[in-house]
């Protein structure tokens, strides 16, 4: 009896095992996308959508699960579960593209989806610099302008490739700062940045419209709104104005309603909804769809549990077309209330390797030199 031995190939990269194996070099490009298997969710389809997109699929050997309802047209709805290799979902937006009840534009989705996959880069660094009393880490730490700057010029040094300046602690039960008081505080740090010419993207954590223009004057390149521009309803405005970049959290309730009791039916699915719904109203009001950046929002109206899956599940974001930004740092979900923030450093770190394996396009950290060190074993 002939000994046959398989494994599982757990590897992103497919286009370098099968050059291992001697396939020919010439039609590489085209075998790799025969091995990347995606199961898509489509939300919201009619019967007869569902019913066509299941056939395209079938035609092409991939398949599509639906309501069982869905073929007595005893549902309004259905959500589907679209699976196949990169191959034949290429194929199937192509017929999708042919067919009525406006699967044209699902097809282009699915294509703009397909066309993202292999665009990677290097994880983007975000040094956190709070001007506050009360965060949860570091309150009180930078107050003085003097140790503000030296702490900017400290994260640059370590690595940041964006430094992200908040006068707002939005932590669990937090109450809001007033925009003279952030000002008070951001304005002369800003001032700094520009004095000595730093070039690195300085991105300003605030949901107030007012703080963020006048920052944004003082030459803020970003802006970072946790409560996804829903807290100021001229924030999206402002940032179109000014065709400044915007990050939108994810976030379910207010700093201080949001950790009492948070309950999510489908967590991913209610995050990727939210976000969806949040991206849209940026684009309607001018903001441009490459200058969003999205965040699941690790520790805003989550559980612990919550947050987890998030990490684990991060890439299924990936499907709204935005880089996407993690912060985790320090936070709760650590479990180690009691530890000095080194410790706290270290953990947060070893969590971010699943950031970094998944390409999520910025991490959010307090102690950028730890993660500078991290991102070079990857190189």
């Amino acid at each position: 009896m002939h000994d046959f031995v398989f494994k599982e190939i757990i590897n992103s990269n497919l286009k370098n095992e099968l050059e291992k194996i001697g396939y020919d070099s010439s039609h590489i490009s085209c075998a790799e996308n025969k091995f990347k298997y995606h199961n898509l969710k489509v939300y919201d389809l009619t019967p007869p959508q569902a019913i066509i997109l299941k056939q395209a699929a079938l035609s092409v050997g991939a398949d599509c699960a639906t309501n069982r309802e869905t073929i007595t047209a005893n549902i309004e709805k259905t959500d589907c579960i679209l699976g196949g290799s990169s191959a034949q979902l290429f194929k199937i937006s192509a017929k999708l593209k042919q067919q009525p009840f406006g699967l044209k534009f699902l097809g282009i989705k699915i294509e703009e989806f397909l066309a993202c996959e292999n665009k990677t880069s290097k994880t983007q660094i975000v040094g956190v610099l709070n001007l506050t009393e009360n965060s949860f880490s570091d309150g009180g730490l930078y107050l003085d302008k003097n140790e503000a700057c030296k702490q900017l010029l400290k994260l640059i040094d370590d690595g940041a490739d964006i430094i992200d300046i908040g006068a707002e602690s939005t932590k669990p039960f937090s109450k809001p700062i007033d925009a003279k008081s952030q000002l008070n505080r951001l304005i002369p740090v800003l001032n700094f940045a520009r004095e000595k010419q730093i070039e690195i993207p300085i991105s300003i954590d605030t949901r107030s419209a007012l703080v963020a223009e006048e920052c944004i004057k003082a030459g803020a390149e970003i802006i970072n709104d946790v409560s996804g521009l829903e807290y100021d309803t001229s924030m999206a405005e402002i940032v179109a104005k000014y065709n400044k970049k915007i990050i939108i959290q994810h976030t379910k309730g207010t700093p201080e309603t949001m950790q009492i009791s948070p309950h999510y039916d489908s967590l991913m699915d209610e995050i990727y909804k939210d976000l969806k719904r949040r991206i849209d109203f940026a684009i309607s009001k001018g903001i441009k769809s490459e200058n969003i950046i999205i965040d699941p929002g690790i520790g805003f109206g989550k559980t612990r549990e919550d947050n987890f899956e998030i990490i684990h599940r991060i890439k299924e974001l990936y499907a709204l077309n935005c880089p996407v930004m993690l912060g985790i740092s320090r936070k709760s979900l650590l479990n180690i209330p009691k530890e000095d923030n080194f410790t706290k450093d270290i953990y947060t770190t070893a969590i971010n390797t699943l950031a970094i394996e998944n390409k999520v396009a910025y991490i959010r950290v307090h102690n950028v030199k730890l993660h500078n060190e991290l991102l070079k074993l990857y190189l």
